[in-house]
Formats: C-alpha cells, structure tokens, sequence
C-alpha cells in the first residue's frame, strides 16, 4: 500500500509541476487582471459542480475572508452555496441555467466569471460563461485535459493538464492557493 500512495504523490507531483511550468504565465495574468477590476470596484463571481463547487467556495473565502495576512475583504462570491436560488432555477427553468440567471442578477460589465469544470463540458457552466461573455465579463476557464468546450466560451483558460479528474482537483486546489496569495501581495503589497 505504500507503494501505492508513493505512485499517486509521485503523479500528483508531476501533474502539478507541470501545470505551474505551462500555466503559470496565464495565472500572473490573471492575478494583474482581478487586481485591476478589483480596483474598478468590480467582483470575482465563481462557480461550478461538485468539488468544483466546493472550489468556488473555497475561492471565494480565502478572498472575503483572508488568505495568509490581514487585510481588507476582495469582492468575490461563489454562486453554488444559495440552495434556494440553485432549487428554483433548477425546478422553474433547467439545472443548466442556474448559474446564467445569477450572471444576469449579479454580474456587471468589467466583473470576472470564473468556471470550474474538471471536464470542462459541463453545461451549466459552459452557458454560464457563455452569457457572462455576452453581458460585458471578463470569462475565465479553469478546467483539465483537453479543456472541453472552455476556449469556446472563455477568454482566458487555465488547464491543468491531465485526465484524471482527481489530479484535476489537486491541480485547481494549487491554484486556489497560488492565485490568493498572488492577489494579496499585488493587491495590498508585499
């Protein structure tokens, strides 16, 4: 069993490592691209499915809340933690709108939506990013593999680049913590 703990690190490792080399220029892009809307008085608005929903939170916390310093709170909100919002969509329309229709309520010209889908062919967030691209946003893709229908509907996609959905996961985690710690040094200096 060792062994096999040792493969899976020794993969993770690879994966991520490669992720940072390729992807890490797209990364610093977006730090200096939030950082600028930020400033405009504009927000952050994360969102997708399963532990991709729970990366949205996830990103959207260390953003409100703080990463490693004190500081003030950054504008950003994830829009999968409201069931009653998720519910109603989902019930009155069709699961696949329940992130546009938080886009319309919430999203403004010069905002980021940032869609998270290991697959990157997710429906609801593939229409989500669409209809953000349509209203003004700035579209951000973070996904895995071949970046599914991503660059469709993204101006910016983030790949880390395996297959394997849990090596996905580890790679978007990396860049959860990356990205906030990247925003607070630029955003509020070193």
């Amino acid at each position: 069993m060792m062994e096999k703990i040792k493969a899976i690190l020794s993969a993770s490792h690879e994966v991520t490592a490669r992720f940072v080399e390729t992807e890490g220029p797209k990364i610093l892009s977006l730090v200096e691209k939030t950082c600028e809307v930020f400033r405009n008085g504009g927000k952050l608005l994360v969102f997708g499915n399963g532990g991709s929903a729970a990366d949205a939170q996830h990103l959207a916390a260390e953003l409100v809340n703080r990463f490693k310093r004190e500081r003030t709170p950054l504008p950003a909100l994830a829009l999968t933690t409201d069931t009653s919002i998720l519910t109603a969509v989902a019930n009155d329309y069709d699961f696949s709108l329940v992130f546009v229709k938080q886009i319309e309520a919430l999203g403004r010209a010069g905002d980021i939506a940032l869609g998270i889908s290991t697959s990157g062919r997710s429906p609801n967030v593939l229409k989500a990013l669409a209809r953000a691209r349509e209203l003004g946003l700035f579209t951000v893709g973070l996904t895995g593999g071949t970046g599914g229908g991503m660059p469709e509907v993204s101006d910016l996609v983030i790949t880390v680049p395996s297959e394997e959905t849990p090596r996905i996961q580890e790679g978007h985690l990396l860049f959860i913590h990356v990205f906030s710690e990247l925003i607070e040094e630029a955003y509020f200096g070193k």
